[in-house]
């Protein structure tokens, strides 16, 4: 009994068949490189935003909403016309090489001379002749190095990860293994971001006190080592993997993979537009982006506010990172597959718009009585702003956790029964303007907002983002339920087909 009761829980943890380990393993290791590369610029993006010379959390909204979101479209442009004419695996390549290029310029160039080469003079007379309520905006200019760091860790985690890594995943897996093992990729993920904020703290306190530029070249340092083993990684599994008949018909595989899709990206907006179900993923797509950044933007206000410095951000954040790894890692392994195989898409899909909005209403409540919280404070022995930072990073964590470990996987298998254009161009659409446009849209909201109040604060606008929140994630919630009961229906179409029927059947080990 207690050896089955073993193999039990391990099929729970590991429900994988041996003869996938070869295709399984690999997918494992380039989500947990990828991931690591984000946690880790995500780490650094932030700190070195927030804590520049005249500026603060109020430049995230102006980054993001005007000059992060007008560059992804100009990336799903480029990959949609450049997936016309190349194979999706030297798109792989290539997309790859440029972003390490740049951080690597950034980490060994640009940042040491960043004194010399931020325009300080210039940005002080712009702040004089538009005043001071517009810092922000003159934030960007003054600061565009960190700016330039700021929008490439942004765009690796829409590019790299959900549109190369899914969209590689997407089209070598069946609905049928997403579902035993897409939890398992998030896993991967997870151990990466329990790793990367050790690895920030551990470099951030080795260095205390000295040149800052020595542990951002030491970070990036392990970031470029990491992206050559995702360009191997990707090269042995092209090689190797999709040419095992154990899987798959190798012809087959390899024109699916390889093949240049005709959608422009004009046509396949259009196409989302045109089929409600496309159109359902758009909105849950935006709604996780919204309803995060916005309440995100907020208690980074406040975190500035605690810890004005870079290297004491920078740890804070570290920390916050390690707490979300680990505890990403404990939900999907132990909650994320098995609310899946037992309560179904649904019920997984419905966890992360009901937490992020109730948390998210919860901080924006206590921010904006904030004065209110003063004996709660003394009674802990704290400070208002503390208990508000606190609060902030349990929300942020929170959100973060049922994100990684229900919202991104049941996504993901959203895709898997579309056609192949759907998929690649559908997909690039949906994961690059979709996700962007949710946090610009935020941005845009939050930047609006102040400006018809006149501040330059984010913290004075508290009590009107509540029913923002609120109402996208109900909004979210329905979209949600429609594309269940569409996905149940994709699914058991796709499973009475002769060609399906086929692939899932699981050849011999």
């Amino acid at each position: 009994m207690q050896v089955a009761s073993e193999d039990s829980w391990i099929k729970k943890l590991w429900p994988v068949q041996r003869f996938e380990h070869k295709k399984v393993v690999p997918l494992l290791f380039l989500k947990f490189l990828a991931s690591l590369v984000y946690a880790t610029l995500t780490c650094m993006k932030d700190s070195l935003i927030v804590t520049a010379n005249h500026s603060g959390a109020e430049v995230i909204p102006v980054l993001k909403g005007w000059i992060v979101f007008p560059l992804s479209l100009l990336c799903a442009i480029a990959y949609s016309k450049l997936s016309n004419h190349y194979k999706r695996s030297t798109l792989f390549y290539g997309i790859i090489t440029f972003f390490l290029v740049i951080v690597a310029v950034y980490g060994f160039f640009l940042y040491p001379n960043a004194d010399l080469l931020s325009p300080h003079a210039s940005a002080d007379r712009l702040t004089s002749i538009i005043g001071a309520k517009y810092t922000h905006w003159v934030s960007v200019y003054r600061n565009w190095i960190h700016a330039l760091f700021f929008v490439t860790a942004e765009l690796w985690a829409q590019v790299v990860i959900f549109i190369l890594y899914w969209g590689f995943a997407n089209h070598i897996c069946q609905v049928k293994e997403a579902k035993r093992t897409y939890t398992l990729f998030i896993a991967a993920g997870d151990l990466a971001t329990i790793i990367a904020g050790p690895l920030v703290l551990y470099y951030v306190g080795r260095f205390t006190g000295g040149d800052f530029a020595r542990t951002l070249q030491t970070l990036i340092s392990y970031i470029l080592a990491a992206g050559g083993l995702i360009l191997v990684t990707y090269w042995w599994m092209n090689k190797y993997v999709l040419s095992d008949k154990r899987y798959y018909d190798p012809a087959v595989t390899k024109q699916s993979l390889n093949a240049k899709t005709k959608l422009t990206l004009r046509k396949s907006i259009k196409h989302i537009f045109s089929s409600k179900y496309l159109l359902c993923i758009a909105v849950l797509v935006i709604g996780c982006a919204l309803t995060i950044n916005m309440v995100e933007v907020t208690w980074k206000a406040h975190l500035k506010a605690l810890y004005p410095t870079t290297a004491d951000y920078l740890a804070f954040t570290s920390k916050a990172t390690t707490i979300v790894g680990v505890a990403a890692l404990l939900t999907v392994l132990l909650l994320g597959g098995s609310f899946l195989r037992r309560f179904g898409w649904h019920f997984s899909a419905q966890i992360a718009p009901i937490t992020i909005g109730a948390t998210g209403a919860v901080f924006f409540v206590l921010s904006y009585f904030r004065d209110s919280l003063g004996p709660l404070a003394s009674f802990f022995g704290t400070t208002p702003l503390m208990i508000l930072v606190l609060v902030g990073a349990f929300q942020s964590i929170t959100s973060k956790v049922v994100k990684y470990s229900f919202f991104d996987s049941t996504k993901e298998m959203a895709y898997i029964p579309l056609d192949p254009e759907s998929k690649v161009k559908g997909k690039a659409a949906i994961d690059m303007v979709g996700s962007r446009l949710g946090k610009s849209s935020s941005s845009w909201l939050q930047v609006g907002l102040m400006s018809v109040m006149g501040t330059g604060s984010v913290l004075l606008i508290t009590p009107y983002l509540i029913p923002i929140v609120l109402g996208m994630s109900l909004y979210w919630s329905y979209s949600a339920r429609y594309l269940s009961k569409e996905l149940s229906a994709k699914e058991e179409a796709l499973a009475d087909t002769p060609s399906s029927q086929e692939e899932e059947t699981p050849a011999p080990a």
